[in-house]
């Protein structure tokens, strides 16, 4: 979906950007950053497409979604201070130690 169509479902929900990272628990400028590339992705467009469509039906969706226990999503890279999270190997694997049990 191109990013202008994205704004169209958003016009047809009654949404901005901003109302609609909210009620999606992602922050708003990595939302319009997609504006960028031109495209959003695909579970961007399922979603803004499903909710414009209950919108059009008069379905409370801001209920439903609240209803779901969503968490905010972590940004790229997020780790811990002083902790590099690009290695998912295990304390032990990485000092060169196997758990053979």
């Amino acid at each position: 979906m191109t990013y202008d169509e994205f704004q169209s479902e958003l016009e047809r929900a009654d949404l901005s950007v901003r109302a609609f990272a909210e009620l999606i628990g992602m922050r708003p400028n990595s939302i319009s950053n997609y504006a960028k590339a031109g495209e959003v992705p695909s579970h961007l467009a399922i979603i803004v497409t499903l909710v414009a469509e209950l919108a059009n039906r008069a379905v409370d969706y801001k209920a439903l979604i609240a209803r779901l226990e969503i968490s905010p999503k972590l940004p790229r890279g997020a780790a811990c201070n002083g902790e590099f999270r690009g290695d998912l190997r295990s304390e032990s694997e990485r000092q060169g130690k196997l758990d053979l049990s």
